[in-house]
């Protein structure tokens, strides 16, 4: 019986609660990516400079990366329904407040910089909101299935992520040529709406840190100890991070569609939605064939593969050509993903997923937008294309160390790991 459950590509799926769960993962990441792309396309209208589009990134991973490990703690010492319910609250007063911002006649009496110090603003703030809703996502996921279901839980809840991230930046750029910004908010605002009403239908799950009241930095100490000591959990971080952060080529997608592709906001929201075309292929390829076996070597040829796109996508000039290495630099950066995720999941305590999830958060969930800072960056300073390619070799350069330096990592096999649990 376990021998079958584990083998089920649906076995998570049949769990109710998980179901409701990846509702709420989806309507959440879906909208945050959408409000995200939003602001940089409006942003980058408004100063035609690449690097304000790094600046978006950069005010929204200074909280996120200042509050992680304090939410992190937060996380694991109350129960997560309550603070996923906050979570949601407040971006939806973050949304309302943008959707105000880019209501046309409030923003004919504002001036440019006073509409581009409100829009960082409440970037910055979003990043504090986004530093509790990782690390409580990754805990309640861990509480709603059966620790026998994580690898096929993870793998799903992963490729849930994967859509909901690439499509809500897709129909961003879709509902900006339909609908304007101001429209465009509205919607958003709906979404965060279905997203409470898939939260209200998980019962509340209990707290099963048995340290509760512990000093926090004691707590702060031995969750960083945890991930540092744990030698796979490490690597498959570090790896994650170096291809977020110097593989950030999506943030200039503004620049590439309305300067060098030329294809305009319908063209944009191609762009954007190829990746989601990739991860969609990952989610079916892994369901039906577990990415455990070889996880290493998988890991490390899914990052290399990644790397490749983007280098080839910095140099096209052809519309459908760069729409089709987008789509393969999201089917490999979904096997990453999916990895990642099931390494966490098999090999994070139950007393420490939050602590874990909010260091994950900083390698990881900030590096994108430490990777949209970068890009911006040495667009800047060398032009877009060259950018995008130098942020490609880096991440071929950095994995090829990795897979010479760590032959320790190239054997990784998560399949034992996830039959015993």
């Amino acid at each position: 019986m376990k021998e079958n459950s584990v083998k089920d590509p649906y076995a998570a799926l049949r769990n109710t609660h998980f179901l409701y769960f990846l509702a709420l993962r989806f309507f959440m990441v879906f909208a945050w990516s959408m409000q995200f792309i939003i602001i940089e396309w409006e942003v980058y209208s408004l100063t035609k400079d690449p690097l304000s589009l790094g600046l978006i990134g950069l005010m929204e991973v200074i909280p996120a990366i200042g509050m992680a490990l304090f939410a992190g703690h937060i996380v694991d010492q109350n129960e997560k329904k309550g603070i996923l319910i906050k979570c949601i609250l407040a971006f939806s007063v973050l949304t309302g407040a943008l959707f105000c911002l880019s209501w046309e006649p409030l923003a004919k009496q504002l001036a440019t910089h006073t509409i581009l110090i409100c829009f960082y603003t409440l970037v910055f703030v979003g990043g504090i909101v986004r530093a509790f809703i990782g690390p409580s996502l990754f805990s309640f996921l861990g509480l709603i299935v059966p620790k026998k279901l994580y690898s096929n839980a993870a793998t799903w809840s992963s490729s849930v992520w994967q859509m909901a991230f690439f499509t809500g930046s897709a129909v961003a750029g879709l509902f900006i040529n339909w609908f304007g910004v101001n429209g465009s908010m509205f919607f958003i605002l709906c979404c965060s709406f279905l997203a409470f009403l898939a939260l209200s239908k998980i019962p509340t799950q209990p707290v099963l840190n048995t340290k509760i009241g512990e000093p926090i930095f004691q707590s702060l100490r031995e969750g960083l100890l945890f991930v540092f000591q744990n030698k796979t959990i490490l690597g498959a971080l570090s790896l994650d991070m170096v291809a977020v952060l110097f593989g950030g080529a999506v943030s200039l997608l503004p620049i590439f569609a309305q300067d060098i592709l030329k294809v305009g906001p319908t063209g944009f929201g191609i762009l954007r939605a190829a990746p989601a075309v990739g991860a969609f292929v990952t989610m079916l390829i892994a369901a039906y064939i577990p990415l455990t076996r070889n996880a290493g070597l998988k890991l490390l040829a899914a990052i290399f593969a990644f790397g490749l796109c983007i280098v080839g996508f910095g140099l096209s000039t052809v519309f459908w050509l760069s729409v089709v290495l987008l789509c393969l630099s999201g089917a490999f950066d979904g096997i990453s993903v999916v990895l990642r995720s099931t390494i966490l999941q098999l090999y994070t305590p139950d007393s420490m997923r939050g602590r874990v999830s909010a260091v994950n958060s900083i390698f990881v969930g900030s590096s994108n937008e430490l990777g949209a800072f970068e890009s911006g960056f040495t667009a800047r300073l060398m032009g877009t294309v060259p950018a995008v390619v130098f942020g490609g070799c880096m991440t071929l350069l950095l994995v090829s160390g990795t897979a010479i330096f760590s032959p320790s990592f190239r054997k990784l096999d998560l399949e034992k790991d996830g039959n015993e649990t």
